[in-house]
């Protein structure tokens, strides 16, 4: 196959490396990436450092440059510097102008957010599915494929409105070899980790007090540790942490999955690394149903989704190339 251009639109830590290890497989084409960004007014916002709880923040933006820094990744900022034969992304919350006529794939993170009130009024009004957070991620049904994680997660696309011709299970990197997290070391071992949400940093309700109390009656005098989401105002959560249980550690900035391979139990509100703790058959605690977590929960093929998702770009870049040609060789209905 010719060599292709293929632009890769980060998000979060987790959403970039994922990007990075999908690329991984399509060394023989031109790979470049770029951390999330916006049009318009919501990009003059980003910069301004009014969206820093979205992945368009600066935040993130820096995080994710770090990332592509790290692994030698060649970065295009905006997605301006190569006319791209096919786009990789993360989220379809927002589809920038620059990609729309482009072929896309779309490649699931984890879980999404539950299905609200503004979930409801953004599907019946025609508003910005962003306002939804990720309940609304997959309707855009703007995308060539979206990649998801199991067969359980093609169904739950299906029933919120996908296309399911349009949905390929592949499984997702980072949720698919859970156990090589337990290679990791970790200081403590069998412990209750908590694994706390932004809801607050990302405008919804939480009674962080009675989230520390339902953990505590949960470990039952085991040693308690929480970890901080990475979007979290970390003064005010370990604060509070120290008020209402002042003999738990809590950890920031750090890997999640080593420590989850070394608990005991896992408690989560709605956080996609519950899967983590299911795939390594840890007693497991989270605001979501636990039979549909465990249905949902990412294929594991010994870390071969990368390749799998790689694989559905090679086919689209075919089935493009294949078009062009036909185009090019069909005479014109002027020309006849």
């Amino acid at each position: 196959m010719q060599r292709c251009n293929i632009l890769f639109i980060c998000g979060s830590v987790n959403q970039t490396t994922m990007m990075v290890e999908i690329a991984r497989h399509l060394v023989d084409h031109e790979c470049r990436f770029a951390p999330h960004y916006a049009d318009g007014l919501m990009e003059a916002a980003a910069r301004h450092g009014l969206l820093e709880w979205t992945i368009v923040g600066n935040r993130h933006r820096e995080r994710a440059r770090e990332v592509l820094r790290r692994h030698g990744c060649r970065i295009d900022d905006y997605g301006g510097q190569l006319d791209y034969d096919l786009v990789v992304t993360c989220s379809d919350l927002m589809l920038q102008q620059n990609i729309r006529s482009k072929p896309i794939v779309l490649v699931q993170e984890g879980m999404t957010d539950p299905e609200t009130i503004m979930h409801k009024a953004v599907l019946s009004l025609g508003l910005p599915r962003y306002l939804a957070s990720t309940s609304t991620f997959g309707l855009s049904n703007a995308y060539h494929t979206m990649c998801v994680a199991s067969e359980g997660y093609a169904e739950h696309f299906r029933r919120k409105g996908a296309d399911g011709r349009k949905l390929r299970v592949t499984g997702i990197p980072n949720f698919d070899d859970c156990k090589r997290y337990t290679q990791i070391s970790f200081e403590h071992r069998n412990y209750l980790l908590v694994a706390t949400s932004d809801a607050r940093e990302t405008f919804k309700r939480e009674d962080r007090r009675k989230t520390i109390e339902h953990a505590l009656r949960i470990a039952d005098g085991r040693q308690v540790i929480f970890k901080l989401h990475p979007n979290e105002l970390v003064g005010r959560a370990t604060r509070e942490i120290n008020r209402w249980a002042p003999e738990a550690l809590v950890y920031h900035g750090c890997d999640i999955n080593p420590m989850i391979a070394h608990c005991q139990a896992l408690v989560t509100k709605f956080s996609s690394c519950v899967y983590v703790g299911i795939a390594l058959g840890k007693e497991v605690y989270s605001d979501f149903s636990m039979d549909e977590l465990r249905r949902m929960c990412p294929v594991q093929n010994g870390g071969r989704s990368g390749e799998n998702i790689a694989q559905v770009c090679r086919e689209i870049l075919h089935e493009r190339r294949l078009r062009l040609a036909v185009r090019h060789i069909t005479p014109s209905r002027e020309a006849v």
